[in-house]
C-alpha cells in the first residue's frame, strides 16, 4: 500500500497520467492518446510510481540489443509509461527496422523517431472536455477563447519546460501523418494553440511553464534575471528573446497546414498571437540611435543575468551591442543555442523568419485575409531582401558568403553554430536551394576549421559545435543537417555513421567530445532525436538505396 504522503508526491510527478488531463495512452495496444476518465486515481498513482524517470532510464542500456556490430540498446519506455501512443508511428518503425540494412541505424531510428511521443507529451487535451466551473474565470473580450480547444504541453526532454523552437522541431517528423491520423492531428493542433497562448502573454520569452489547466508543477530555472518587459514566473521558465522562437511558432502552423490543409488553428487566439508577433518584429527593427537626431533609443527588450558566463547575458546594461539603421533586419538578443548574440542581427534567424512570414501570408490570402496577408507578405519579402543585401560579406578565401551575425555598421561575425536555424540549414529552412553559389561558398567555410572557429575535429568525432558547451564538443545535430543538405552519398553516410557511432546508448545526444564519444552532454534530448528521425525519413524518400540497399524504392510518408 502506498502511504498518503508518497501518494501526494507521485501525483505531482504523474499529473499527466490523470484521466482529466488525458495525456498518456492506455496500455491496450489498440488505443492511444488518452486514459479514460473512469480510471481510478489510485491506479494512476501506482502506474506513475512504476515508471522510472526517463532521464535516468536513458542513461543506461536496456535489452534487447541491436543485431548490428554496435549492439545498441532498446531505449523506449515500457508501453504503460509512454506519454502518447500512435499505431501509425509504430507501423512506420516496423517498416523501417525490417528494411534498413544497418541494424544499428535501425535501432537508433526505433528509439529516436517516437521519442517525443514516448517521453515529452506532459499534457494534452483534445478540446472536448468540459472544464469545471471553478476553472472558468471571467474573461475580458480580449481574452475570449483563452486556453480553449486542444492543448499540448511538450517538454524538451530532461528539463520540465517547453521551448517554442524545440517543440516545433520535436513534432516535425509527425506532421506528414496528421492528415490520416486524427490523434496526431489533434496533438499538433493542441501544440499550435498552446504556443499561441505563450506568444500572446510573453512574446519575448523562449521557454515556458506548464499551462494553468494542466495541474503540473512549475519549475524554477535557478537564475537571477532582470528582464524588461517583465514576465510572470509561474508562466515563463526563461525569457531570452530569440527571433527564431517566433519564427518557429509560425513554422509549426505552416507545416501543419501544408500536410493537412486544415485551418482549424486560425482562431481568434492565433490571430492575436500573430499580431503580437508582428508588433515585436516592428519594435526589434528599430536602431540603437535615432537616424535623424542620433539620440540613443533604448530597446523595449533588455536582459541581464547575474552570471560568470559572458554568453548568458547582454552587454551594455542588458541591451547588447549597438545596431545601425537602414538594414531592414530584425534584432535577436539571443541565438537558438540560448547564447547571447555578439552582433544582434542574427542572419539565420532572419532568413527563417523571412521564409515563414511568406508561407503564413499564403495561408492568410487563401482565407480571404487580404490586408493582413499583404502586410505579412511584404514584411517577409523585405526581410528576405535585407538578408541578401546586408547579411552577406566577401571572404578572402571563400568568396561571397553569409555572415552569421552583422550589425549594419560593417562588422560581421563569421562562424556557424550547430543549433537550428543555422547557416548550414538554410536550404532545409526553405530560404534557398542547396545549389545556390553563395550557400555553397558558405558551406565550404563553415565546414572547415580554417573558416569556422566552431568547426571541431578530434580523434573520434567532428562537426559544428558552439560556445554553449565549449570548444571540445561538436553537436550531432550539425552532422544530420550536413546530411540533409547534401546530395553526395559519401558525405551523407560519413555524417550519419559518425552520429551512429557516437550514439552508444541508442539515442542522439546534445553534444559529443570530439576525442571521446563516451563523453557527451544530455542522454535525453528529444530535439536531437527528432532531427535524427527527420534525417532518416529524408534519406528514405530521397536516397533510399543508402538505407535499404541498391534498387530500393523511395519510402515517403503520406
Amino acid at each position: 500500500m502506498i502511504s498518503s504522503h508518497k501518494a501526494a508526491s507521485f501525483l505531482a510527478v504523474a499529473a499527466w497520467f490523470a484521466g482529466t488531463t488525458r495525456a498518456v495512452a492506455d496500455v491496450d495496444e489498440g488505443t492511444y492518446g488518452a486514459i479514460p476518465n473512469s480510471h481510478d486515481q489510485q491506479d494512476v498513482i501506482y502506474r506513475a510510481a512504476a515508471c522510472p524517470d526517463y532521464g535516468v532510464y536513458a542513461s543506461h542500456p536496456h535489452r534487447p540489443f541491436s543485431e548490428g556490430p554496435l549492439k545498441l540498446p532498446y531505449q523506449r519506455p515500457s508501453p504503460q509509461c509512454r506519454t502518447f501512443r500512435s499505431p501509425s508511428v509504430d507501423q512506420i518503425i516496423a517498416d523501417f527496422t525490417t528494411r534498413m540494412v544497418d541494424k544499428d541505424l535501425a535501432r537508433i531510428f526505433e528509439n529516436a523517431f517516437p521519442n517525443t511521443l514516448d517521453t515529452t507529451i506532459r499534457w494534452h487535451v483534445d478540446g472536448t472536455e468540459e472544464r469545471p466551473k471553478k476553472q472558468k474565470p471571467f474573461l475580458s473580450r480580449k481574452d475570449e477563447g483563452k486556453w480553449e480547444g486542444p492543448q499540448s504541453f511538450i517538454v524538451t526532454g530532461d528539463i520540465n519546460a517547453e521551448w517554442l523552437r524545440d517543440s516545433t522541431n520535436q513534432l516535425a517528423q509527425y506532421q506528414a501523418l496528421a492528415k490520416k491520423d486524427k490523434k496526431i492531428e489533434t496533438l499538433i493542433l493542441g501544440a499550435i494553440n498552446t504556443q499561441a497562448e505563450y506568444v500572446i502573454d510573453s512574446p519575448y520569452c523562449n521557454a515556458f511553464q506548464p499551462p494553468p489547466g494542466s495541474r503540473l508543477p512549475t519549475t524554477a530555472n535557478g537564475q537571477d534575471d532582470a528582464v524588461h518587459p517583465a514576465y510572470e514566473p509561474s508562466s515563463v521558465f526563461e525569457c531570452k528573446y530569440e527571433l527564431d522562437s517566433l519564427a518557429h511558432f509560425l513554422a509549426l502552423a505552416n507545416q501543419f497546414h501544408q500536410h493537412t490543409q486544415s485551418t482549424a488553428f486560425l482562431t481568434t487566439r492565433w490571430y492575436s498571437a500573430l499580431h503580437t508577433l508582428l508588433r515585436v518584429l516592428d519594435m526589434q527593427s528599430e536602431p540603437t540611435f535615432d537616424p535623424e537626431t542620433s539620440r540613443y533609443h533604448r530597446n523595449e527588450y533588455t536582459f541581464q543575468r547575474r552570471t560568470s558566463a559572458g554568453t548568458e547575458t547582454l552587454s551594455l546594461a542588458g541591451i547588447g551591442n549597438p545596431l545601425n539603421d537602414g538594414t531592414g533586419l530584425i534584432r535577436s538578443a539571443f541565438r537558438p543555442s540560448d547564447d547571447a548574440t555578439i552582433l544582434g542581427f542574427l542572419v539565420p534567424s532572419n532568413a527563417m523568419m523571412a521564409t515563414e512570414l511568406q508561407r503564413t501570408a499564403k495561408i492568410l490570402s487563401a482565407e480571404g485575409k487580404s490586408d493582413l496577408a499583404e502586410r505579412v507578405q511584404k514584411r517577409g519579402k523585405e526581410l528576405e531582401k535585407a538578408v541578401w543585401e546586408h547579411g552577406t560579406v566577401t571572404h578572402k578565401t571563400f568568396g561571397k558568403v553569409f555572415a552569421f551575425e552583422v550589425d549594419g555598421f560593417g562588422s560581421s561575425v563569421l562562424m556557424d553554430d550547430a543549433n537550428l536555424p543555422s547557416l548550414l540549414a538554410l536550404p532545409a529552412l526553405g530560404f534557398l536551394e542547396a545549389s545556390d553559389k553563395t550557400y555553397q561558398n558558405t558551406r565550404s567555410m563553415i565546414l572547415n576549421k580554417t573558416g569556422n572557429p566552431y568547426y571541431l575535429e578530434g580523434r573520434a568525432f567532428k562537426g559544428i559545435g558552439g560556445p554553449h558547451i565549449g570548444v571540445q564538443n561538436a553537436w550531432p545535430m550539425s552532422l544530420l543537417l550536413r546530411a540533409m543538405t547534401s546530395d553526395n552519398d559519401e558525405e551523407i553516410m560519413e555524417s550519419v555513421n559518425l552520429v551512429r557511432n557516437a550514439s552508444q546508448l541508442g539515442l542522439v545526444h546534445e553534444s559529443v567530445n570530439v576525442n571521446r564519444v563516451r563523453d557527451f552532454t544530455r542522454p535525453w534530448f528529444a530535439w536531437a532525436n527528432s532531427v535524427f528521425a527527420q534525417t532518416i525519413l529524408d534519406l528514405a524518400a530521397r536516397k533510399p538505396h543508402l538505407l535499404f540497399g541498391e534498387g530500393a524504392e523511395p519510402y515517403v510518408l503520406t
